[in-house]
C-alpha cells in the first residue's frame, strides 16, 4: 500500500515536472489543484482512466479533502414511494391550471447526429460543512415564526411535501438570526461563493487532468447574490488563473442556469475548438431566505432550497478529451410567463415569486419541447438512454415523468439528489450529471438528454452521447 502510495505522488510529482519543463504552465499554477485538498473524491473516476491515476495519488497526497456529501439512500426500484414522500399519480384534471398559451421561441444548436467533438470532459461539486437534517432546519424556522403564524404547524406540513431529508447551509444555522440586512447576507455570499468556487472548480479541473492555466474562457452562474468585480473575476486573484481569461457571468437564470451554462460553453468552444471552457455554478439560497415573508411560497422555499457549488468542464474538439459528447442544444422561451417564477427584489433583498403553475407549465411545454428537439435531430424518447433532470421538487419530478411518459425510476437520479441536499436551483442538474458520470456511467454510444427550467419561464435542452 505504501509502495503504491509513493508511486502515484512520484508519477503525479513527474507530471508536474512535465508540465513546467514544456513551459505550459508556471510552477505555482502547475502545483495549485494538484495538491490542494480537492480531490480526494476524485480517485476513483480518475484510475478509470490510462495515464491519469499519477495526477489522482499528486493529488490526493495533499491534504484533507471537502466535506463528505451524505451517501444517498437506497431507492428500490419501480416503488412509487421515494425517500418516504408519496409520489401521487399526475392528474391533469388536478395539477394543471388554466394558463395562457403562447408559442414558443426556440434557439438551437444542430448536428443531425453528426459527432461535434464538443467533450463534457469532467464535473466537480463542493458543499458548505454545515450540513443539518431537515428536522433541525425545520425546529430553527418554526421557532422564529411561531409567533407571527396562525397555525405554526403548517410549516410541517409544507415541510414533509418537499421530498428532502436535509441540506447544507452556508453558515452555522445559529448565525441566521444574525443577518438582520441584504447586505450582511451578500456579504456572506461573496465570502461562501468565492471559497466553494475555487473548491468545485479545482475539483472539475483536476478530474480532467487540466491546470488552471488550460482553461480559456469561465462562464460563472449565479441567482443567489451579486458582486463586482464579479465571483469569477475574484477567482482569477484567489486561484491564480489566466489573466486573459474570457469571462462571462451570468445572473437571472436561476434553475436553468446550470443547464444553460452548458449549452453556451458549448457554443463557445465550438467556435475555438482548441480551447477549453468551465461553467461554475455558485448558489447559496439559505443567505435569501426573507425572515419576515409569511407567503407559502417563501415557506416551501426555505424548505426546499439547499446550498453549493458545481463546475462542468467543457473542451473543444481539438483537445482530445475524454467524456459524453455534447451534440445539439437548445433554448425555448414561452412568451408572458414572467409572473411564474423568479425574484422580486426590494431594499430587503430577494423575495421569492414561485407559483403553484410551475408543474402545469412543464407539462404543457416539455413534452413537445423534447420531442421536437430530439425530431430535429433524428431521434425519438425512446432512444434515450438516461434523463439528467433538474431537481425542481416533488411536483416537478412528477409532471416531468408525467409528461415524457418515463417509466418509473427512469428519474431515480434526480430524486436522491433532492432527497440529500435539496433543490439548488442552478446547480442541481449538474449534481445529477456529476453523479451519472461517477456512479451510473451510460454504455459507450447510448444517449443522454439534460433538462432544465426556470424563470423566464424557459427550459434548456442538452443531448449527450456517451
Amino acid at each position: 500500500m505504501l509502495l503504491g502510495q509513493r508511486a502515484r505522488i512520484r508519477r503525479g510529482v513527474g507530471f508536474v515536472r512535465h508540465l513546467e519543463r514544456t513551459q505550459h504552465v508556471n510552477q505555482k499554477a502547475a502545483r495549485y489543484c494538484l495538491f490542494r485538498d480537492y480531490s480526494q473524491e476524485c480517485l476513483p473516476e480518475l484510475q478509470e482512466f490510462p495515464g491519469r491515476a499519477g495526477l489522482a495519488g499528486a493529488a490526493a497526497a495533499g491534504g484533507v479533502g471537502l466535506s463528505e456529501r451524505p451517501s444517498a439512500p437506497a431507492v428500490t426500484e419501480g416503488n412509487p414511494k421515494i425517500d418516504g414522500i408519496q409520489k401521487s399519480k399526475f392528474s391533469t384534471s388536478e395539477a394543471i391550471t388554466p394558463y395562457k398559451v403562447s408559442p414558443t421561441i426556440t434557439t438551437t444548436m444542430n448536428c443531425r447526429l453528426t459527432s461535434t467533438g464538443l467533450r463534457v470532459a469532467a464535473v466537480g461539486s463542493a458543499f458548505p460543512n454545515h450540513y443539518y437534517s431537515q428536522d433541525v432546519i425545520q425546529q430553527a424556522l418554526k421557532r422564529h415564526w411561531a409567533h407571527a403564524l396562525e397555525k405554526p404547524n403548517v410549516i410541517d406540513r409544507l415541510y414533509t411535501r418537499v421530498g428532502v431529508d436535509g441540506r447544507h447551509l452556508a453558515l452555522p444555522i445559529e448565525q441566521y438570526d444574525e443577518l438582520t440586512r441584504w447586505g450582511q447576507n451578500n456579504n456572506a455570499w461573496i465570502e461562501v461563493a468565492e471559497e466553494l468556487g475555487e473548491k468545485a472548480l479545482c475539483r472539475a479541473l483536476v478530474r480532467a487532468g487540466l491546470s488552471t492555466q488550460d482553461l480559456n474562457a469561465l462562464f460563472f452562474v449565479s441567482i443567489t447574490g451579486i458582486a463586482s468585480p464579479s465571483i469569477d473575476a475574484r477567482l482569477i486573484n484567489r486561484m491564480g488563473l489566466p489573466v486573459n481569461l474570457k469571462r462571462i457571468p451570468i445572473f437571472g437564470l436561476g434553475c436553468v442556469g446550470g443547464a444553460a451554462g452548458i449549452a453556451r460553453a458549448a457554443d463557445y468552444v465550438r467556435a475555438f475548438p482548441d480551447h477549453t471552457a468551465a461553467v461554475l455554478a455558485v448558489e447559496l439560497c439559505s443567505l435569501t431566505w426573507q425572515r419576515e415573508d409569511l407567503s407559502v411560497a417563501n415557506l416551501i422555499s426555505s424548505g426546499l432550497f439547499g446550498d453549493g457549488a458545481a463546475a462542468v468542464v467543457v473542451t473543444g474538439s481539438e483537445k482530445g478529451q475524454r467524456g459524453p459528447e455534447v451534440l445539439a442544444t437548445r433554448s425555448s422561451f414561452y412568451p408572458g410567463t414572467e409572473d411564474v417564477m423568479g425574484w422580486d427584489i426590494s431594499e430587503k433583498g430577494f423575495r421569492i415569486v414561485l407559483s403553484p403553475d410551475v408543474p402545469a407549465m412543464v407539462h404543457r411545454h416539455l413534452r413537445e419541447d423534447v420531442d421536437q428537439f430530439l425530431d430535429d435531430n433524428g431521434l425519438r424518447r425512446a432512444d434515450i438512454d438516461s434523463w439528467i433532470m433538474h431537481t425542481g421538487g416533488p411536483k416537478v419530478l412528477e409532471a416531468m415523468q408525467h409528461a415524457l411518459q418515463l417509466p418509473e425510476g427512469t428519474l431515480d437520479v434526480s430524486w436522491e439528489s433532492l432527497h440529500r441536499v435539496g433543490n439548488l436551483s442552478s446547480v442541481s442538474v449538474l449534481l445529477v450529471l456529476e453523479d451519472v458520470i461517477l456512479r451510473r456511467r451510460p454504455a459507450t454510444g447510448s444517449y443522454s438528454l439534460l433538462a432544465a427550467m426556470g424563470p423566464g419561464f424557459c427550459a434548456e435542452l442538452v443531448l449527450l452521447r456517451w
